[in-house]
């Protein structure tokens, strides 16, 4: 019993470290450049350029239809063999976003072609120009239904980060790992490293609940 109290004292504070030095900037940075990619992505995705269309949708579906280690292990490892060589941090930014990206545009896509038509028809016929309909009228509309999809791809965004430990990133999840390895004690170090993913993503979730009542009061 002293044991397992010591490993859990000598191991909270190199887990806290990892999750706030690692995983959570890793997690804001990928959701960040991922919303701008969904967003770009999804006007491209509703407007009338066929080419644009095309381009678009083959990268949601290639994103989508593959997994996100395996995504993780081509841009990390099968990248240099073209030339093309990320540091780690990078390569998981640029996976996890271009990933968050695919999925939450389908969000966002949804959300715009939810709001009807008759909306649009009738502030173009008050003379708003395109740029004008979406930031007054569909942004507004369209971003209070994507919140709840959208929070929910942050929360899984925040587990996701644990895969960014197969490419050499010492996160959350291989700090875990590596005290798991030293003291042979997985069991208990894997626990404690789940309890923190469950408090981040707690966290979250009440956020999410208090953003989502705000906005229902509008």
């Amino acid at each position: 019993m002293e044991r397992t109290l010591s490993i859990v004292q000598t191991s909270l504070m190199p887990l806290l470290t990892a999750l706030f030095q690692v995983t959570i900037p890793l997690t804001i940075l990928s959701f960040s450049f991922g919303l701008i990619i969904a967003v770009i992505t999804a006007l491209a995705r509703i407007s009338h350029q066929r080419i644009l269309n095309t381009i678009f949708y083959l990268y949601v579906w290639i994103f989508r239809g593959t997994p996100l280690l395996v995504q993780l292990f081509i841009v990390f490892f099968g990248l240099p063999s073209v030339g093309i060589q990320f540091e780690a941090f990078p390569a998981a930014v640029l996976t996890l976003s271009l990933n968050t990206g695919a999925y939450a545009s389908e969000t966002i896509r949804s959300a715009l072609l939810a709001i009807p038509n008759g909306q649009y028809e009738s502030a173009a016929s008050l003379g708003m120009s395109r740029w004008q309909i979406l930031r007054r009228i569909l942004a507004p509309q369209a971003f209070k239904i994507a919140v709840p999809p959208l929070s929910n791809t942050l929360i899984s965004l925040v587990k996701d980060t644990s895969l960014a430990s197969s490419i050499t990133i010492v996160e959350i999840f291989m700090t875990g790992q590596r005290i798991a390895a030293r003291t042979y004690e997985p069991l208990l170090l894997y626990c404690l490293v789940a309890l923190y993913y469950l408090v981040v993503c707690t966290v979250l979730g009440f956020f999410q609940q208090r953003l989502e009542q705000r906005m229902a009061r509008y």
